[in-house]
């Protein structure tokens, strides 16, 4: 009798986690996938027909492909800064910085106190032809007298790595916690330098926060559509921008929709291509 009422109760408790995903992923997503099938000449005034129209995901492809592939590869370059960064920092906090380590990562944190639109101004500013970093380039040479860092991919990427470091830093600090220092004095007492203890030890050790840090990264930069929208010019225009205009300036539902779904396809299946490369699926 108590077994089964453990059963219950175990079932019970799923219930608001199933509801939860039913209501705020399920039928969102169908709602979504069925958009995209509508004929692409209704509008929101005249309504929609369903018509199975599998032709919407062509003209977006053929008209936005170029869109698409820019936002993969700056989402690509942002993940890439954010890694190479957030190692160095999530290292240093996990193994150097001492009884420092807690106010490290709140500094890490920090910025989440801050709206993200904010954070992003701060960077037009930053980045503005008149702000000190552009009259520093400029000074040592690096960008002609009329060159310009705001409104070209410098600042888009700039903005994107930014704004998602944090999600990269704190699993990269979670995994680089967890290793135990044994390992590296073991790595020591074999003669190993420091090059090949990282290699043969901390960073196969620490792969579960590298594939997490760049999931959460890669995922949500590839949609993003404000760093973008404020730091770049139409020539930067990601896929986010071509959705959020198709959705509400133009009212063209259809499309935006079969550009979303697109979107979704393609990151599932690199996610799943990246998980299964890095041979990680049993550790996450």
């Amino acid at each position: 009798m108590n077994t089964l009422s453990r059963k219950r109760t175990g079932y019970l408790l799923v219930i608001p986690a199933a509801a939860w995903l039913i209501f705020f992923f399920v039928v969102p997503f169908y709602s979504l996938l069925a958009s995209s099938l509508f004929d692409p000449e209704g509008s929101v005034l005249t309504g929609y027909d369903m018509t199975w129209h599998f032709a919407n995901y062509w003209d977006v492809l053929a008209e936005y492909w170029p869109i698409l592939l820019r936002s993969l590869l700056y989402a690509g370059i942002a993940t890439v800064l954010c890694l190479v960064l957030g190692y160095v920092l999530a290292y240093a906090i996990a193994f150097k910085a001492g009884r420092w380590k807690n106010v490290m990562l709140v500094l890490v944190i920090a910025p989440f106190f801050t709206s993200f639109l904010l954070r992003t101004l701060s960077w037009k500013l930053i980045l503005g032809d008149d702000g000190w970093i552009v009259d520093l380039l400029r000074a040592i040479y690096l960008l002609p007298p009329d060159g310009r860092l705001l409104a070209t991919p410098v600042a888009v990427v700039a903005g994107l790595t930014y704004n998602f470091l944090p999600f990269m830093i704190l699993p990269l600090y979670a995994s680089l916690e967890k290793i135990d220092q044994r390992y590296h004095e073991a790595s020591n007492d074999l003669y190993a330098n420091p090059a090949k203890t990282f290699f043969k030890v901390t960073w196969p050790l620490s792969l579960p926060g590298v594939v997490a840090g760049t999931l959460l990264t890669f995922i949500p930069a590839s949609g993003d559509y404000i760093n973008s929208d404020l730091l770049g010019s139409p020539n930067e225009r990601m896929v986010g921008n071509v959705i959020q205009n198709l959705f509400t300036t133009t009212g063209d539902y259809a499309h935006a929709a079969a550009l979303s779904v697109i979107l979704m396809a393609i990151i599932v299946a690199m996610v799943l291509f990246y998980i299964r490369k890095a041979g990680t699926e049993d550790l996450l």
